[in-house]
């Protein structure tokens, strides 16, 4: 059977199928040949999605459509200009800055890359910037969406393996930071060896106006950590605070759009949510058929029977995925192949918050890394440059993904320690 799911799953991918369609077909004929009844996959899909922390990813998923409208955007880069300018690079250091902050707020690295890099991809290139560069860093430092909170993808992680999404939200924040000042110190140094132009130091009484403007873009990242940290709200109702606020920032403070256009906003948001949540139903149901069907506890087993040691599986995983992530998108991929890896943790002594940031990095690879990373197709599209042209712009900071990846893996203490400190060791 396995082989009739990786000959059907591949066949169709090749043929250029949607992966919603590939998940939900691959679903349907495993079920039929299991002798199921295909009214079973349905009820499958039903009942897996009736979930109150999947309720979470749409109202997410709008709160983003909100701020890449609204303004929310362009006043974050505002805020990283006014205390960047006099620095060699500016533009550059600003823009691994606001990918930060707005990743921070939206928890989607392809809406991060979308929405800096229609800001600040034209803005460097007309400061003098060469495009590819331009296009590497907002490619690179839109990755930083998924890995801190509110992670879409982390949401899902929890919601597949069965762990606190709290927990795994405080997990990323660290190795997030990492990224981010990994990228800065690239950027200052790049900068610097080939002489980038100094955006102009602001005046202090502007730096402090130009804060105060700012102030109101960070509402939704306070509300949303203080909500949940705080114990007054729970994640789905944290998600729905996250979206009544960045909607009434936007039409208050920044008026990206009026009032009346909100309907458009709201149409747009539904859907991004309604294509995510496609894949994550069919990807469901899929799941469900390869826990069934004994592949995980034949996995778990085959790790035990060759004594693998922890490092040598991570080393091994890491390499999977990086291949996995060539070619699928960042749920599918979890989806896919999180019901397979989830047994085989605690045998070998992992913790799954731990793993969590060490899969969502590599999917954050994925996201930049030919020939399917998402981000490298949206920067494209922004300014009409070709893919090689991206691609080029990414690999430094490709590099240094990896070499970032690689601390994740095999220092745990930088993941778990804020989890730890916040909630205590959890128990396995």
């Amino acid at each position: 059977m396995g082989y009739l799911f990786f000959a059907l799953f591949f066949g169709l991918l090749a043929a250029g199928m949607p992966i919603f369609l590939v998940l939900g077909t691959c679903a349907a004929a495993l079920f039929f040949a299991s002798g199921h009844e295909l009214v079973g996959v349905a009820q499958t899909i039903c009942n897996d999605m009736n979930s109150s922390t999947l309720m979470a990813l749409p109202l997410f998923v709008m709160a983003s459509a909100f701020m890449r409208s609204g303004g929310i955007a362009t006043a974050l880069v505002n805020l990283a200009g006014v205390w960047l300018g006099g620095v060699r690079g500016s533009l550059g250091l600003i823009t691994v800055v606001s990918c930060t902050l707005f990743a921070a707020i939206c928890g989607s690295s392809v809406a991060t890359a979308l929405a800096m890099g229609s800001i600040l991809v034209p803005a460097m290139i007309e400061r003098g910037y060469p495009r590819s560069f331009a296009l590497g860093v907002v490619g690179a430092s839109g990755t930083i969406g998924i890995v801190v909170p509110p992670s879409l993808a982390l949401l899902l992680y929890g919601i597949v393996t069965e762990q606190s999404v709290p927990r795994l939200f405080l997990a990323g924040i660290l190795p997030g930071l990492l990224q981010a000042v990994v990228f800065f110190l690239w950027v200052m140094y790049y900068a610097r060896k080939h002489n980038f132009p100094i955006e102009p130091k602001r005046p202090v009484a502007e730096r402090v106006q130009m804060t105060i403007r700012g102030l109101p873009s960070l509402i939704v990242p306070v509300v949303v950590l203080v909500g949940i940290y705080g114990g007054f709200v729970t994640v789905t109702e944290a998600a729905a605070l996250a979206a009544i606020t960045s909607l009434l920032v936007s039409l208050l403070f920044y008026k990206g759009f009026r009032w009346t256009k909100t309907l458009d906003v709201v149409a747009d948001g539904i859907r991004s949510a309604a294509a995510i949540m496609l894949i994550v139903a069919t990807a469901l149901a899929l799941g469900h058929w390869v826990t069934e069907s004994g592949i995980p506890e034949k996995l778990v087993q085959f790790t035990v029977d060759h004594e693998f040691s922890r490092w040598q599986f991570l080393l091994a995983i890491n390499v999977l995925l990086l291949v996995i992530g060539c070619f699928l998108e960042v749920i599918a991929t979890l989806l896919l192949i999180m019901p397979l890896l989830a047994p085989v943790l605690k045998p070998l002594g992992i913790d799954p918050v731990h793993f969590s940031i060490i899969f969502t990095h590599n999917m954050e690879i994925g996201l930049i890394h030919p020939p399917v990373g998402l981000n490298l197709f949206v920067l494209s599209t922004i300014v009409a440059a070709p893919i090689s042209e991206v691609i080029k712009g990414v690999f430094p900071f490709l590099v240094l993904l990896i070499i970032c990846l690689g601390i994740i893996t095999y220092v745990p203490e930088l993941t778990m320690w804020l989890p730890n400190y916040v909630f205590g060791p959890a128990t396995h």
